[in-house]
Protein backbone atom coordinates (compact mmCIF):
# COMPACT_ATOMS: atom_id res chain seq x y z
CA UNK A 1 0.00 0.00 0.00
CA UNK A 2 2.92 2.41 0.64
CA UNK A 3 3.27 3.69 -2.83
CA UNK A 4 -1.05 4.61 -2.71
CA UNK A 5 0.00 7.13 0.48
CA UNK A 6 3.18 8.88 -1.05
CA UNK A 7 3.18 12.45 -2.16
CA UNK A 8 3.83 12.93 -5.93
CA UNK A 9 4.31 15.60 -8.45
CA UNK A 10 0.55 15.26 -9.20
CA UNK A 11 -0.42 13.90 -5.61
CA UNK A 12 1.30 16.79 -4.26
CA UNK A 13 -0.55 17.11 -0.68
CA UNK A 14 2.68 18.40 0.77
CA UNK A 15 2.48 21.95 -1.01
CA UNK A 16 1.56 24.18 1.57
CA UNK A 17 -2.00 25.61 -0.37
CA UNK A 18 -3.12 21.97 -0.32
CA UNK A 19 -2.22 21.08 2.55
CA UNK A 20 -4.03 24.16 4.76
CA UNK A 21 -7.23 23.75 2.05
CA UNK A 22 -7.21 20.04 3.45
CA UNK A 23 -7.21 21.04 7.42
CA UNK A 24 -9.36 23.36 6.98
CA UNK A 25 -12.12 20.79 5.34
CA UNK A 26 -11.72 18.34 7.62
CA UNK A 27 -11.99 20.79 10.79
CA UNK A 28 -15.66 19.73 12.81
CA UNK A 29 -15.06 16.49 11.06
CA UNK A 30 -15.48 13.07 12.92
CA UNK A 31 -11.77 11.00 13.22
CA UNK A 32 -12.56 8.38 11.15
CA UNK A 33 -11.80 7.58 7.49
CA UNK A 34 -14.36 7.38 5.90
CA UNK A 35 -16.28 10.60 7.72
CA UNK A 36 -13.15 12.52 6.31
CA UNK A 37 -13.16 11.34 3.00
CA UNK A 38 -17.02 11.89 2.73
CA UNK A 39 -16.26 15.37 3.45
CA UNK A 40 -13.44 15.62 1.19
CA UNK A 41 -15.45 14.36 -1.54
CA UNK A 42 -18.15 16.98 -1.08
CA UNK A 43 -15.30 19.74 -1.41
CA UNK A 44 -13.67 18.82 -4.34
CA UNK A 45 -16.33 17.97 -5.95
CA UNK A 46 -18.21 21.39 -5.32
CA UNK A 47 -15.31 23.69 -4.63
CA UNK A 48 -13.51 23.15 -8.17
CA UNK A 49 -15.81 23.82 -11.11
CA UNK A 50 -15.55 21.22 -13.53
CA UNK A 51 -14.81 22.37 -16.98
CA UNK A 52 -13.28 20.00 -19.95
CA UNK A 53 -11.66 23.42 -21.52
CA UNK A 54 -9.30 24.10 -19.72
CA UNK A 55 -7.47 20.89 -20.69
CA UNK A 56 -3.51 21.70 -21.24
CA UNK A 57 -0.64 18.99 -21.63
CA UNK A 58 1.50 20.05 -19.56
CA UNK A 59 2.34 17.96 -16.51
CA UNK A 60 1.66 20.31 -13.56
CA UNK A 61 -1.71 20.70 -15.06
CA UNK A 62 -2.63 17.19 -13.92
CA UNK A 63 -1.66 17.80 -10.25
CA UNK A 64 -3.77 18.80 -7.29
CA UNK A 65 -2.06 21.84 -6.28
CA UNK A 66 -3.10 22.99 -9.80
CA UNK A 67 -6.59 21.93 -9.94
CA UNK A 68 -7.12 23.42 -6.39
CA UNK A 69 -5.41 26.77 -7.17
CA UNK A 70 -7.16 27.50 -10.53
CA UNK A 71 -10.21 26.94 -8.97
CA UNK A 72 -11.78 25.07 -11.96
CA UNK A 73 -10.64 21.58 -13.82
CA UNK A 74 -12.06 18.59 -15.57
CA UNK A 75 -12.45 15.01 -14.16
CA UNK A 76 -8.34 13.92 -14.04
CA UNK A 77 -7.45 16.75 -11.83
CA UNK A 78 -10.11 16.78 -9.62
CA UNK A 79 -9.89 13.05 -9.07
CA UNK A 80 -5.70 13.72 -8.40
CA UNK A 81 -7.41 16.55 -5.75
CA UNK A 82 -9.81 14.04 -3.37
CA UNK A 83 -6.75 11.37 -4.06
CA UNK A 84 -3.76 13.18 -2.81
CA UNK A 85 -5.88 14.73 0.19
CA UNK A 86 -7.04 10.90 1.29
CA UNK A 87 -3.27 10.15 0.68
CA UNK A 88 -2.63 13.05 3.25
CA UNK A 89 -4.73 11.50 6.05
CA UNK A 90 -3.51 7.83 5.62
CA UNK A 91 -6.30 6.79 3.32
CA UNK A 92 -4.49 5.22 0.19
CA UNK A 93 -5.89 6.45 -3.38
CA UNK A 94 -5.27 5.19 -6.86
CA UNK A 95 -6.51 6.93 -10.28
CA UNK A 96 -8.70 5.26 -12.83
CA UNK A 97 -9.44 5.61 -16.45
CA UNK A 98 -11.74 4.96 -18.56
CA UNK A 99 -13.58 5.76 -22.16
CA UNK A 100 -17.12 6.95 -21.50
CA UNK A 101 -20.20 8.07 -23.67
CA UNK A 102 -22.01 11.57 -23.25
CA UNK A 103 -20.05 12.71 -19.97
CA UNK A 104 -22.80 15.59 -19.37
CA UNK A 105 -21.78 16.42 -22.49
CA UNK A 106 -23.26 19.84 -24.21
CA UNK A 107 -23.53 20.13 -27.89
CA UNK A 108 -20.98 22.69 -27.82
CA UNK A 109 -18.46 20.27 -26.04
CA UNK A 110 -19.51 17.33 -28.67
CA UNK A 111 -18.89 19.98 -31.73
CA UNK A 112 -15.19 20.95 -30.13
CA UNK A 113 -14.37 16.86 -29.35
CA UNK A 114 -16.09 15.91 -32.74
CA UNK A 115 -17.18 12.86 -30.63
CA UNK A 116 -19.46 11.96 -27.85
CA UNK A 117 -16.84 9.71 -26.34
CA UNK A 118 -14.82 11.43 -23.64
CA UNK A 119 -11.36 9.66 -23.87
CA UNK A 120 -9.74 9.16 -20.45
CA UNK A 121 -12.33 9.92 -17.85
CA UNK A 122 -10.46 9.67 -14.70
CA UNK A 123 -11.82 8.73 -11.25
CA UNK A 124 -10.17 7.69 -7.91
CA UNK A 125 -10.48 4.75 -5.94
CA UNK A 126 -9.94 4.71 -2.09
CA UNK A 127 -9.06 2.17 0.28
CA UNK A 128 -11.61 2.30 3.48
CA UNK A 129 -12.90 -0.48 5.51
CA UNK A 130 -10.45 -2.97 3.93
CA UNK A 131 -11.04 -2.31 -0.07
CA UNK A 132 -11.14 -0.28 -2.40
CA UNK A 133 -14.19 2.03 -3.34
CA UNK A 134 -14.80 4.38 -6.61
CA UNK A 135 -15.68 7.59 -6.14
CA UNK A 136 -15.84 10.79 -8.72
CA UNK A 137 -15.66 13.64 -7.67
CA UNK A 138 -15.92 15.37 -11.17
CA UNK A 139 -19.18 17.38 -11.48
CA UNK A 140 -19.87 20.18 -9.23
CA UNK A 141 -23.32 20.87 -7.96
CA UNK A 142 -24.18 23.95 -10.11
CA UNK A 143 -23.50 22.08 -13.11
CA UNK A 144 -25.95 18.96 -12.28
CA UNK A 145 -28.73 21.24 -11.96
CA UNK A 146 -27.92 22.85 -15.22
CA UNK A 147 -27.65 19.29 -17.00
CA UNK A 148 -30.85 18.06 -14.53
CA UNK A 149 -29.25 15.32 -12.75
CA UNK A 150 -28.87 14.83 -8.94
CA UNK A 151 -25.20 15.58 -7.98
CA UNK A 152 -23.18 12.02 -7.08
CA UNK A 153 -22.66 11.44 -3.69
CA UNK A 154 -20.58 9.15 -1.96
CA UNK A 155 -21.25 7.37 1.27
CA UNK A 156 -17.60 5.56 1.80
CA UNK A 157 -18.84 2.43 1.36
CA UNK A 158 -20.25 1.92 -2.38
CA UNK A 159 -19.00 2.78 -5.86
CA UNK A 160 -20.00 6.05 -7.11
CA UNK A 161 -19.04 6.12 -10.41
CA UNK A 162 -21.46 8.08 -12.99
CA UNK A 163 -24.57 9.67 -13.02
CA UNK A 164 -26.45 6.88 -15.36
CA UNK A 165 -29.93 8.54 -15.86
CA UNK A 166 -31.40 12.05 -16.01
CA UNK A 167 -34.34 13.47 -13.79
CA UNK A 168 -35.95 12.50 -16.37
CA UNK A 169 -35.37 9.04 -16.51
CA UNK A 170 -33.44 8.80 -19.87
CA UNK A 171 -29.59 7.52 -20.42
CA UNK A 172 -27.01 9.60 -19.32
CA UNK A 173 -23.77 7.73 -19.14
CA UNK A 174 -21.96 4.91 -19.82
CA UNK A 175 -18.57 3.40 -19.35
CA UNK A 176 -17.28 2.14 -22.35
CA UNK A 177 -14.00 1.08 -22.11
CA UNK A 178 -11.71 0.44 -19.06
CA UNK A 179 -7.96 2.19 -18.87
CA UNK A 180 -7.56 0.48 -15.48
CA UNK A 181 -5.73 1.74 -12.19
CA UNK A 182 -2.96 3.93 -11.72
CA UNK A 183 -0.48 4.80 -8.30
CA UNK A 184 0.27 7.95 -10.10
CA UNK A 185 -1.13 9.75 -13.08
CA UNK A 186 0.51 8.04 -15.89
CA UNK A 187 0.50 11.67 -18.14
CA UNK A 188 2.29 10.38 -21.63
CA UNK A 189 -0.29 7.38 -21.94
CA UNK A 190 -3.12 9.71 -20.87
CA UNK A 191 -1.73 12.37 -23.26
CA UNK A 192 -1.19 9.85 -26.19
CA UNK A 193 -4.82 8.35 -25.66
CA UNK A 194 -6.08 12.37 -25.92
CA UNK A 195 -4.27 12.67 -29.35
CA UNK A 196 -5.10 10.08 -30.85
CA UNK A 197 -8.89 10.87 -30.61
CA UNK A 198 -8.68 14.32 -30.69
CA UNK A 199 -5.79 14.98 -33.06
CA UNK A 200 -7.50 18.32 -34.17
CA UNK A 201 -6.95 19.61 -30.79
CA UNK A 202 -3.20 19.76 -31.33
CA UNK A 203 -0.72 21.59 -33.60
CA UNK A 204 1.01 19.81 -35.89
CA UNK A 205 4.03 19.83 -33.53
CA UNK A 206 1.87 17.82 -30.97
CA UNK A 207 2.60 20.10 -28.18
CA UNK A 208 -0.18 22.38 -27.19
CA UNK A 209 -3.80 22.38 -27.98
CA UNK A 210 -4.62 24.20 -31.00
CA UNK A 211 -8.37 24.93 -29.75
CA UNK A 212 -9.34 26.48 -26.49
CA UNK A 213 -12.30 28.03 -25.19
CA UNK A 214 -12.89 30.65 -22.83
CA UNK A 215 -16.26 29.70 -22.00
CA UNK A 216 -17.92 26.96 -19.49
CA UNK A 217 -20.15 24.01 -19.50
CA UNK A 218 -21.89 26.26 -17.68
CA UNK A 219 -22.46 29.02 -20.68
CA UNK A 220 -22.82 26.37 -22.83
CA UNK A 221 -25.85 25.32 -21.09
CA UNK A 222 -27.65 28.24 -20.05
Amino acid sequence: MKRYLEPTAFFDYNQPELKAWIAARLEGVADNPVAQAKALYLATRDEVSYTPYVFRPEPETFSASYALKTGESYCIPKAVLLGAAARSIGIPSRLGLADVRNHLSSPKLIEWLRSDIFRMHGFIELYLNDRWVKATPAFDKQLCALMKVEPLEFDGEHDSIFQEYTEAGEAHMEYVNDHGMFDDVPHEFILSGIKSAYPHLFSESGEAPALLSTGSLEADLE
